[in-house]
């Protein structure tokens, strides 16, 4: 694939080289010889010899950030979504062509050795996020690389990360996904870089010559160890850090308690101090798990805390700069707690007074809101927290005192009203730690992440905040890489690209409007279709492989792709399919364009109708499969552990983009703009992020249905009755008695009764008010499909102008508005 390369970065790259290097870390490295080598030996081989070119730019990065103290973004998230490594290293690097080359060359020689292709399938999923949330955080991380920005990404490294997704009898069923089995070659363990977080315990004053203070006792201590991994640019020197923490012992062995032959309490704390990064976001419902996920959220961000401080010492000899050094984004706010730690940092361990620690730490963390749900904004219970950690509580009743009589001051109110809505901690149900207020009050900026998003946030969820301080919250719109989701994903539509437009999209993506230009040009219409073709059957042979389906390129890929959550409303698209499953049964010979509705997507362990609506989409797919009436016309098709990788197969084969949450309640979300810069077509709702894609790509090329966020509201607070949209609309009514009646689950009344109630006693999402606009605007995409010359000129369309939607803009616009940390170009 000659695809764009940098000479700046290809010293080394030779063929020659790359094979010699591959062989000696095959034999040096793992001890193997290639008649005996395996797949997953190749690949580390491989792997190593890649990660063996990143660590020189590592290097030299890291020294002329230290030498130069660079103004460095801690980039602190509880999820990196980083996908698999190789393919992404190789095309930052530039060496994509000469590793396929030298790969080749091997192949040629030793039976054993796969295809370039082949070891790419032999790469595990890194397990580090749940969704978008982790995978947005990885685009970040590869823009402030390729920006050249210095930046650190701290997290937790996972042992078992996001579960997979196994379906049986077309219930979730989560296995644990044990990806560091095979070792992790990219990663560098870091020993002896380590730091010890206390937990528990109680907290006592005493008396020294500089006065009172505060000591906290701790009755358990866990220590974090640092792993790294190289995070590269696309054509550029700089090479960043991802730098993970795993939980460990102090003391992982009591020889004591062995000698006395209590064996357990010999390995006990070595056990539950490694249970702390064991798991990516455990089951929060029980009690226990949420102590566990309380405490993963500090651990890391102690540890990423007590590594700043230690940078910033190698070249300062007091903390009094550190918010100058480093700008620390708080990626929703599972990492809030930074605010506490580095006050009690500051205050315990290096004995700053209050005011100077506080001035420090508002002026270095920044806020990102990702959710409009009030449900879902992080609240501990107060006993919790206060059992796991006292000295925190402490400091946040301060924080809390001394900013509630700044409330006091600026609205002039004395009791309720903004005072009680604005406090860190919450009275409602039972005092709790409010975390989003937390992250409010300790942070210099906050932002929200599409444009609708970021007013709401003004105006309803943060409307106190804003009134406050009105300049404080920033509209910053998501981004994703192009490197990943169109480079790497779409390898045929990138050539197609290279040919016409050249290759400067893949580091600035506006170029992608010259596109447009070819628009209407029927020979590259015809090249486009093929590309999306050839994706199509690429994905239409992978669900054969995995799941012994047969789906049928030549229809419409219908798609909808996502975390499941009702707010998402897939059980909207499920009710369409359902509706088009009636009129065919009704008219045989009903003119249709032929449907392949695809779902992907998982359900959280703990959510029952997120999983009862995935075993209504498999109940639906086994009838309509089983009915001989209908299934040439229509198929519904359940994509199972739906993750990085599948995606890369998923977005480049859609052709419609099912972005249909209900208005005023996505963020933003960044598969719809994953889709759309594949090619696909959006139908959507005005919510999140589809506001911009449409006023981008233009609105004759996005098919726009529903009500907008301001009549939800309206609709809601007007007293919404879902039955009289469901006694007023006989297919409604039609396609709903086919669910309660049984009719999907072998005559089962209760199976999804659950489901069926809320929809017509509640429906908190809407789905019956939107349901009629749906239908008429799928209707359009039925219509619009058949003019294959006009949909592919919406389809180039959408392409050419989601320049906006890449995720260095996000970076450029972070680094301008918040963070204003100068890019570095070391060079060679």
């Amino acid at each position: 694939m000659t695809l764009p390369e940098h000479e700046s970065i290809r010293t080394g790259f030779s063929v020659d080289s790359l094979t010699h290097a591959i062989l000696d870390n095959l034999f040096y490295v793992q001890g193997r010889f290639p008649e005996v080598a395996t797949a997953q030996d190749w690949y580390l081989a491989v792997a190593y010899t890649v990660r063996d070119r990143l660590l020189k730019r590592w290097v030299k990065s890291a020294q002329h950030y230290k030498d130069q103290g660079s103004r460095t973004v801690a980039y602190l998230s509880a999820e990196f979504l980083i996908g698999p490594q190789l393919a992404n290293n190789l095309f930052n690097l530039g060496m994509y062509d000469h590793m396929s080359q030298a790969v080749a060359r091997l192949c040629a020689a030793h039976a054993s050795c796969p295809s370039l292709a082949a070891l790419f399938e032999q790469e595990p999923e890194p397990g580090l996020g749940n969704g978008g949330l982790g995978r947005l955080a990885a685009c970040y991380m590869d823009s402030l690389a390729t920006l050249r920005i210095p930046a650190i990404g701290y997290g937790i490294r996972y042992e078992f990360g996001i579960f997979d997704q196994e379906i049986r009898d077309g219930w979730q069923v989560e296995v644990g996904d044990n990806w560091l089995s095979g070792g992790n070659p990219w990663e560098l363990g870091r020993q002896k870089l380590s730091f010890d977080v206390p937990l528990g315990g109680h907290v006592e004053g005493y008396r020294d010559d500089a006065g009172e203070h505060r000591r906290w006792v701790p009755d358990h201590v866990i220590r974090g160890v640092a792993y790294d991994t190289p995070i590269s640019g696309y054509g550029v020197d700089t090479v960043n850090l991802l730098r993970l923490w795993k939980s460990e012992a102090p003391q992982s062995f009591d020889f004591a308690a062995f000698n006395t032959g209590d064996y357990w309490r010999a390995v006990e704390e070595k056990v539950v101090s490694e249970t702390v990064s064991k798991v990516l976001y455990p089951n929060d419902e029980p009690e226990v798990g949420k102590r566990l996920r309380l405490t993963q959220q500090f651990f890391f961000v102690s540890c990423s805390l007590q590594d700043m401080i230690r940078l910033h010492r190698q070249r300062e000899s007091t903390l009094d700069g550190f918010h100058e050094k480093f700008a620390a984004q708080l990626n929703d706010t599972h990492p809030a707690l930074a605010i506490p730690e580095l006050m009690r940092l500051l205050i315990d361990v290096h004995h700053l007074d209050w005011d100077r620690a506080w001035h420090i730490t508002r002026h270095t963390f920044a806020y990102t809101n990702h959710t409009l749900l009030p449900e879902a904004l992080e609240v501990w219970p107060l006993a919790l927290f206060e059992a796991l950690l006292p000295r925190h509580l402490e400091i946040i009743y301060e924080i809390n005192a001394r900013f509630l009589d700044e409330v006091r001051l600026h609205f002039r109110e004395t009791e309720d009203g903004h005072i009680r809505r604005m406090s860190l901690i919450g009275e409602e149900g039972g005092k709790s730690v409010r975390m989003a207020n937390l992250a409010c009050v300790g942070s210099f900026a906050i932002n929200g992440v599409a444009e609708l998003h970021t007013e709401l946030l003004k105006t309803a969820l943060l409307r106190d905040f804003h009134e406050m301080w009105p300049d404080k919250i920033h509209n910053i719109t998501n981004g994703v890489t192009p490197r990943r989701f169109l480079l790497q994903s779409n390898p045929n539509i990138a050539l197609l690209m290279r040919d016409h437009i050249g290759c400067e999209w893949a580091h600035e993506l506006a170029a992608l409007n010259r596109l447009g230009d070819f628009a209407g040009d029927s020979a590259f219409q015809v090249g486009w279709r093929e590309t999306k073709q050839a994706a199509k059957q690429r994905f239409a042979d992978a669900v054969r492989q995995r799941l012994g389906v047969v789906i049928d390129p030549e229809t419409l890929f219908d798609v909808q792709a996502k975390r499941i959550h009702e707010y998402k409303r897939p059980h909207l698209n499920l009710l369409h399919v359902i509706s088009l499953y009636n009129r065919l049964k009704d008219n045989p010979n009903l003119d249709m364009v032929p449907r392949t509705v695809i779902f992907a997507g998982k359900a959280a362990p703990g959510y029952r109708m997120a999983k009862l609506i995935i075993k209504l989409i498999h109940s639906v797919a086994e009838t309509i499969d089983r009915d001989p009436d209908v299934r040439e016309r229509l198929k519904v098709v359940f994509f199972p552990n739906f993750n990085v990788k599948t995606a890369q197969l998923i977005y480049p084969a859609a052709d419609l983009s099912e972005q249909i949450s209900t208005a005023g309640k996505e963020a933003s979300g960044t598969g719809n703009m994953k889709f759309a810069m594949n090619g696909a077509l959006t139908i959507g709702t005005l919510d999140g992020a589809n506001v911009e894609i449409r006023r981008e790509v233009g609105e004759e090329n996005f098919f726009l249905f529903g009500l907008t966020e301001t009549e939800v509201v309206a609709r809601q607070a007007a007293g919404y009755v879902p039955r009289h949209y469901y006694d007023a609309n006989p297919e409604l009514r039609a396609a709903i008695d086919l669910i309660a009646g049984g009719y999907f689950s072998h005559g089962d009344h209760d199976l999804f009764r659950p489901l069926v109630d809320e929809l017509l006693g509640r429906d908190r999402y809407l789905l019956l008010a939107d349901y009629a606009d749906y239908l008429d605007v799928q209707a359009s995409v039925d219509l619009a499909y058949r003019d294959r010359e006009h949909w592919t000129r919406m389809s180039i369309l959408n392409t050419a102008r989601m320049g906006y939607f890449s995720s260095d803009r996000s970076i450029r616009d972070y680094n301008r508005d918040i963070w204003r940390a100068p890019p570095v170009d070391w060079g060679r």
